[in-house]
């Protein structure tokens, strides 16, 4: 296996618990085998697409593997399903972990592991995965809406480095409120405003409450178990996004056919830029999402003609 090389900028996804936790574990093992306090920069999809990646070496936690990061002496540590596969890049990549689990294991192979960080990373794991049949959902979800409430940056700030903090953070107890109080509110809204787009596919409209909970208990009605479930949001001043989660395995397939992709049961994709409101998403989901055309065939003089074409 490739050596590590010292990064100039360790990058990981925005707004997401297993981006931060993944993200500040590579920082803390640069700082372990460089004796250096290596940028972390965060980003959304968006952005992130349209960077240029000038550094001659990088780590790169929690986003997918891609060809511009298949480049010597960079690093990807990753979960998600990828079309590339590197020739160059150090890859560990794993869809049954985390980002967090997969960095960790980095960290632990130079003994820098302790207990606060083994159950962070399990919260992590358990919040990412969706894994709802664990002890500590519950408590997984709400370190990951905390995350998402209070984004990255300004986490970090409060944090100052002790990543272990972050495990039971005085925080924690506002999100626990806002579950409590904003989640039924939400899930009874989402349950009067849904909307099919397309066979098999939900437009669910959400306005308060833990998203991805809210989304789980509408699958979890016998109506709704077979469907891919569609939420449109805005994901900066210009630009528009879509989270897709299922139990059928679907969401990831939608999911590609409107140019994004993730987990087979929890996706996203970023619409174009063209979209400029809430009905032109919805207008362009539906087009993308209608089922092809069958072509007629052909009949046997067209196949005839076709042949004496090519003569």
């Amino acid at each position: 296996m490739n050596e590590l090389q010292k990064p100039q900028i360790i990058l990981t996804h925005e707004s997401d618990l297993d981006g931060l936790v993944s993200g500040c574990l590579l920082k803390r093992l640069a700082l372990h085998l460089f004796g250096e306090d290596v940028p972390l920069a965060a980003y959304h999809l968006a952005p992130w697409q349209s960077r240029q990646m000038l550094e001659h070496v990088a780590w790169v936690s929690d986003l997918s593997m891609e060809a511009r990061l298949d480049r010597e002496g960079w690093l990807v540590v990753d979960h998600h399903p990828a079309k590339h596969q590197p020739t160059k890049a150090r890859y560990h990549f794993d869809s049954q972990q985390c980002a967090a689990s997969l960095a960790y294991q980095l960290l632990q192979e130079h003994g820098l592991g302790n207990p606060q960080l083994d159950a962070l990373v399990h919260l992590t794991r358990v919040a990412d995965l969706f894994l709802e049949s664990d002890a500590d959902f519950e408590r997984a979800c709400d370190h990951a809406e905390l995350v998402k409430a209070y984004h990255f940056h300004p986490l970090m700030k409060l944090l100052e480095g002790k990543l272990e903090d972050l495990l039971d953070h005085p925080l924690l107890e506002v999100i626990q409120v806002k579950r409590r109080v904003e989640d039924p509110m939400g899930l009874e809204w989402a349950l009067r405003h849904t909307q099919p787009v397309a066979p098999g596919v939900t437009h669910v409209e959400l306005c308060l409450g833990n998203q991805n909970l809210i989304m789980n208990q509408l699958l979890k009605d016998p109506a709704m178990e077979d469907q891919v479930l569609l939420s449109i949001g805005r994901r900066a001043p210009n630009q528009y996004g879509v989270s897709l989660r299922s139990r059928n395995g679907k969401a990831g397939e939608v999911a590609g056919r409107l140019m994004g992709g993730g987990h087979p049961n929890a996706a996203g994709a970023t619409l174009p830029k063209s979209v400029k409101s809430f009905q032109a998403g919805m207008d362009y989901i539906t087009q993308q999402l209608q089922p092809a055309l069958p072509q007629p065939p052909q009949s046997g003089l067209g196949d005839l003609e076709s042949a004496l074409g090519e003569l």
